[in-house]
C-alpha cells in the first residue's frame, strides 16, 4: 500500500470520531510494519483514549509487535496531560521506529513540543505529510484553540435565481433529500445552531440531528423581546434537548416562564436593543462551544455577517427558479452602498448532491480581535 494511503486511512478513521471529539480535534492513527498495517485507532469521543494510544492498543488486541513501525497520525502527538496522559511518551514507550505527521497542532501546549519530544527520544519525524488533506479535519479546532471563540458557519438553501422562499413565504423543500441529509452531518459536526425567532415564528422547527448516532447541537434562538410561543417544538423538547434563548432587555415574566421549561435564557442586548452577537460567540468560547452553524433568516444571517463572526459558508443551490420581486434572498438586512463594501469570500469547495449543488466559502474578513 502506498504512503498516502496508509495516512488517507487515518484520515478515514478520523473522521469517524465527527460531533464527539469537541472540542477536542479529530484524530486518526495508522500503525505500518514491514509493510502491513499491524494497529489503527482514532480518537472516538472525548475523554477517551487519543488516536495514537487507540491504535497501540489495537496492536495489542492483534497481537503484534510495534517495535520499530511507523505511525501515520492525522496531527500532531500531544506532549502534556490533560483528560489523557501525552501521547508522545507512549509511542516512545512502543518503541515506534518514525512518526509520520499530518498537521502541526497549534495548541501552545502541543505546538512543536510533540516532534521536539520524539527526535529527542530517537524516533524519525516526518511532518506535513498530506497536510492539506489532515488540515481539512480540524478547521473548527484549529479556530477555537488559537482564538477561544467558536468557528462560525453561515448555512442557507437557495434557487438557481438566488431565492430562500417564494413570494408566499413557502421555502419546503427548496432542495431535495441528499442536501438536506448533509445539513444533518452539519448539525452533527457542529456544536450549537442558531436560527432567528421569524424563523421559530414561521416553521416551528425542532433544529436537532436526525441521523443514526448523531450528536444534537446547543439550540439558540435570537428573540429581541422574547416572542417564541411556549407550546412551540424548541421550548417543549429543552429539557431533552438544551436551549438557549438570546434576547436584549426582554419582561422578566417571559424570561420565568421559559426558564420553567428548560430554556435557558441571556440577555445580551447590542446598541440596537438587538442581541449581540459578538457578545453571545464570546459567551459561548467561554462555555467550551467550539463551533455555531447559523441556519437563520435572511435578516440573521446580514447582521451575523456584518458583526464579523461569520468564518464558512454553505451554500446550497437547487436546480429551480422562483422569481419574484419580492421573493427573500438569503442575505438582506440595509446591504452595502458601494461594490467595494462587498463581504469577500473565497471559494472552498463545491461538490454535487443529488440534483443540487454545495458551494463552500470562507469569509475573507472574519472577525480578528
Amino acid at each position: 500500500m502506498p504512503e498516502e494511503q496508509y495516512m488517507r486511512r487515518a484520515i478515514q478513521l478520523a473522521a469517524e470520531g465527527e460531533g464527539k471529539t469537541r472540542p477536542n480535534p479529530l484524530v486518526g492513527a495508522v500503525i505500518v510494519k514491514d509493510g502491513r498495517i499491524i494497529g489503527e485507532g482514532y480518537h472516538t469521543k472525548y475523554g477517551s483514549l487519543h488516536a495514537e494510544r487507540e491504535a497501540l492498543a489495537d496492536c495489542a488486541r492483534r497481537g503484534m509487535d510495534p517495535e520499530g513501525a511507523d505511525m501515520y497520525v492525522t496531527l500532531e502527538p500531544c506532549c502534556h496531560t490533560g483528560k489523557q496522559p501525552p501521547c508522545t511518551e507512549a509511542l516512545a514507550e512502543a518503541g515506534i521506529g518514525g512518526v509520520i505527521i499530518g498537521s502541526s497542532d497549534p495548541n501552545p501546549l502541543v505546538s512543536g513540543k510533540g516532534t521536539e519530544f520524539l527526535r529527542q527520544h530517537g524516533i524519525r519525524v516526518e511532518t506535513g505529510f498530506l497536510k492539506e488533506e489532515c488540515d481539512s479535519l480540524n478547521p473548527i479546532f484549529f479556530h477555537y484553540i488559537t482564538t477561544g471563540r467558536p468557528y462560525v458557519a453561515l448555512k442557507y438553501a437557495m434557487t438557481a435565481d438566488g431565492r430562500i422562499a417564494t413570494v408566499t413565504g413557502q421555502s419546503e423543500w427548496i432542495t431535495g433529500d441528499v442536501a438536506r441529509n448533509h445539513v444533518h452531518k452539519l448539525r452533527n459536526r457542529y456544536a450549537s445552531i442558531l436560527v432567528g425567532i421569524n424563523t421559530v415564528l414561521a416553521d416551528n422547527p425542532m433544529l436537532n440531528c436526525r441521523l443514526p448516532g448523531g450528536v444534537n447541537p446547543l439550540r439558540i434562538v435570537l428573540d429581541s423581546s422574547l416572542r417564541i410561543p411556549m407550546e412551540c417544538q424548541l421550548v417543549q423538547s429543552a429539557r431533552e434537548i438544551p436551549l438557549m434563548v438570546v434576547c436584549g432587555d426582554a419582561p422578566e415574566a417571559e424570561k420565568r416562564a421559559l426558564e420553567n421549561l428548560g430554556a435557558e435564557v441571556l440577555s445580551l442586548p447590542g446598541a440596537d436593543g438587538r442581541p449581540d452577537l459578538k457578545a453571545l460567540v464570546g459567551v459561548l468560547g467561554k462555555r467550551g462551544i467550539d463551533s455555531l452553524l447559523i441556519e437563520g433568516g435572511s435578516q440573521v444571517h446580514y447582521s451575523a455577517l456584518n458583526s464579523g463572526i461569520v468564518n464558512h459558508i454553505y451554500s446550497y443551490v437547487a436546480p429551480k427558479i422562483f422569481g419574484g420581486q419580492q421573493a427573500l434572498g438569503p442575505v438582506s438586512g440595509s446591504g452595502v452602498e458601494q461594490v467595494s463594501d462587498a463581504f469577500r469570500l473565497k471559494l472552498a469547495g463545491t461538490q454535487l448532491l443529488g440534483s443540487d449543488i454545495l458551494i463552500e466559502y470562507e469569509v475573507s474578513e472574519c472577525l480578528q480581535e
